[in-house]
């Protein structure tokens, strides 16, 4: 009887000290995404406060709160690159642009030389074709900000050429970019959605095949 009796206040206090760790995750997130819309300088590049150290432990707890609950600044570009028009108009395809797709893990960002090879004569009287001058000119690449990416501690090693050869489309993991201006964040890249396609194409679903 008296174990029991001691048990109990020992359980109150562990749900409310869950409670207090809950509470303070979600006031953290909340700060952040409020000083996201007062456009305060968030690290976006790489992406969702990424250390490039691939490890389950957090630099602070505002940062493993985030990575919980899923909060996750949408990405400012330094130049409003609009796909449509180049897709619409320009005839580009993304693999155009995005080539290291087809050859590799990464399907890379052309540099702005890439954008300049048209842009010496073309649109030249754009504000943002001026802008990307300007990078060039100053022989800066433009910091452009990732709009897809994983948690370090997702420890994810995607991998774009096998699924070009598998003949996914762009738009399945990246929705409908040809009809955006901006590049929009409009597919939510969880296990889930990953495990669905791997069964549908008959893909291997092992854990080694996506993680490491």
């Amino acid at each position: 009887m008296k174990n029991n009796g001691n048990s109990e206040p020992r359980r109150r206090g562990l749900i409310t000290l869950f409670v207090v760790l809950g509470v303070c995750g979600i006031a953290s997130g909340l700060l952040f995404q409020s000083s996201t819309l007062r456009g305060q300088n968030i690290p976006q590049n790489p992406p969702v406060g990424s250390t490039g150290v691939f490890t389950s432990s957090h630099p602070s707890i505002g940062l493993a709160a985030r990575h919980f609950f899923g909060f996750r600044p949408e990405p400012v570009q330094p130049v409003a690159y609009v796909h449509s028009v180049h897709i619409e108009k320009v005839h580009l395809e993304c693999l155009d642009c995005h080539n290291g797709a087809l050859t590799g893990p990464k399907a890379i960002i052309p540099d702005v030389r890439w954008c300049m090879s048209c842009h010496k004569t073309q649109a030249t009287d754009k504000p943002a074709v001026q802008q990307v001058a300007a990078y060039f000119n100053r022989g800066e690449d433009i910091p452009w900000q990732r709009v897809y990416g994983w948690n370090d501690e997702a420890h994810v090693r995607f991998n774009h050429a096998p699924h070009i050869a598998a003949s996914v489309q762009c738009v399945t993991c990246h929705g409908d970019v040809g009809s955006m201006t901006v590049a929009r964040r409009v597919v939510d890249h969880s296990m889930g959605f990953c495990i669905s396609c791997h069964k549908e194409k008959k893909a291997s679903i092992d854990c080694v095949t996506c993680h490491f």
